[in-house]
């Protein structure tokens, strides 16, 4: 039964380019929030200032809007539990630290990085566990500042005891063994809390009953139940969902590839929709295999246990196939919006094309339609319609295209198209067969490469004859006469 009590939440860090990660988790916190009739929460986790960009946060507002993910409390939105920023809820987060200090569960740590640093090397050379040894547990201040490896500003470190339970339940995975944690830093020397404290601390007082995330914090899951136990508070339910991960099985990076980086689907022209479709594919199995499916339809059948716990392997093919196929479904003139919305992104067309570009795109749409897979493939092959007298010849199309017999074949072209009346995609084209086929006894398969380099620049471009239509008689002409003086010369016998 739906359940209008469920809250949940994804919480982004403001530290770079979106991940794609954060559209993953998106998805599947609203889904299951829609499904239920709930509640799904944007949170900005922003206390890694070292790493913070200043308009990152921005950006992942933008690109989950992009993708149709919207949220019902956020930064920019409010909500009954405001801020949704941790930099704004630092007083929440000392008087639970307090709290733990005063029951005994937290404890001061003056070790310098240099000491934990040298302490993890010792550890690994006598192949120990590696984790803190707890020199500071116990000590004052200035009992600790008598000892070596001294810090001025002070960790605050969970005591984790030694029976610690290492078992919690998970919605998808059922239970889950997590390997033992050390005494994790919760608040850092700048007085800021780590991720373990924050989210924990605004996951209750946000109300959230649903705690949906990538399968890295499995374990540190242990150390987040510590925190609820100590702090009497109850726990939520935790889905812990597979990573995305690349073809050799890593989990999918920035460093590593450039699909990871959200941005970059929108700049390779994927739609919204063929995007989400593939992320939830990338988790979620529908009924009778199904693979071609809406956001409703996901809600409409969402379900935990539909959830595959193997980390999903990120093929670019595969969502390139879908995408493909968002593209052909589309009506015509709202691909056409879409494209010139693409093409002005890419600075092709400028950011606000005039009526008359954006009636050349309409008409140029049926040429590309089943041509391509991304929308990035248009620039190159719809540039040529807006190049003006900029056009560039790609010089590997020069060299391969336009010699031997290019210039005949450019002269005759330009002559019968000069004085062609109708200027319409049969007549070019009965022109052009009569004066380059006919006239010069060119097999056809031969007989239009160099005109089509010299009107699209390129090699590969959308049916010429229909191409030539639209790039109108002058500039058509004007390109045949200056790819003429490209052409070069026979070689020496």
């Amino acid at each position: 039964m739906p359940d209008s009590t469920v809250r949940d939440r994804v919480a982004p860090s403001p530290t770079g380019d979106p991940h794609v990660g954060t559209a993953y988790m998106s998805l599947f916190n609203l889904a299951f929030a829609r499904q239920q009739g709930g509640t799904f929460v944007l949170r900005i986790e922003d206390t890694d200032r070292a790493r913070y960009v200043a308009d990152s946060e921005e950006q992942i507002f933008d690109s989950l809007r992009w993708l149709g993910l919207d949220w019902d409390e956020g930064p920019d939105k409010g909500g009954p539990f405001a801020p949704y920023r941790q930099s704004e809820r630092t007083e929440s987060y000392r008087v639970h630290v307090q709290k733990l200090l005063d029951l005994g569960h937290a404890y001061y740590c003056w070790c310098s990085s240099e000491r934990l640093a040298q302490m993890r090397e010792e550890q690994q050379k006598a192949k120990r566990p590696t984790g803190y040894d707890r020199l500071c547990l116990g000590k004052t201040r200035e009992q600790r500042a008598e000892l070596p490896g001294f810090s001025e500003q002070p960790v605050v470190r969970m005591l984790i005891p030694d029976d610690v339970s290492l078992v919690f339940d998970d919605v998808v995975r059922g239970e889950v063994k997590a390997p033992r944690p050390d005494d994790q830093v919760i608040v850092k020397a700048d007085g800021l809390p780590t991720y373990h404290l924050a989210n924990v601390v605004d996951d209750h007082e946000m109300h959230i009953t649903h705690v949906v995330r990538g399968e890295e914090w499995i374990s540190s899951t242990p150390k987040h139940v510590l925190l609820y136990d100590w702090l009497g508070w109850d726990r939520p339910a935790f889905v812990h969902m597979p990573l995305l991960r690349n073809a050799d099985k890593s989990k999918i990076s920035k460093r590593k590839n450039p699909a990871a980086r959200l941005l970059w689907f929108r700049d390779q022209g994927y739609l919204p929709e063929a995007l989400v479709n593939f992320l939830a594919l990338m988790g979620y199995s529908m009924p009778e295999g199904k693979e071609i499916f809406g956001f409703d339809e996901m809600v409409a059948e969402f379900d935990w246990a539909r959830v595959n716990t193997v980390g999903p392997v990120f093929d670019l093919d595969k969502l390139n196939w879908l995408n493909g196929h968002y593209i052909r479904e589309l009506p015509v003139d709202e691909l056409a919006r879409r494209i010139t919305d693409h093409l002005s992104h890419a600075g092709v067309l400028p950011p606000a094309p005039t009526p008359e570009q954006r009636a050349l795109v309409l008409a140029a749409t049926p040429l590309v339609r089943e041509r391509i897979a991304v929308l990035a493939e248009v620039e190159g092959m719809l540039g040529f319609l807006f190049a003006g007298e900029d056009l560039v010849v790609e010089p590997e199309a020069a060299a391969a295209v336009l010699t031997g017999d290019a210039g005949a074949v450019l002269a005759a072209a330009s002559t019968a198209l000069e004085g062609l009346g109708d200027w319409t995609t049969p007549a070019i084209e009965a022109a052009l067969r009569a004066a380059v086929v006919d006239g010069l006894g060119i097999k056809p398969k031969n007989a239009f490469g160099p005109v089509r380099v010299a009107v699209t620049g390129r090699r590969v471009s959308p049916p010429l004859f229909e191409s030539l239509e639209l790039l109108g008689r002058d500039t058509t002409l004007r390109r045949l006469r200056a790819a003429a003086g490209l052409v070069a010369p026979p070689a020496a016998p």
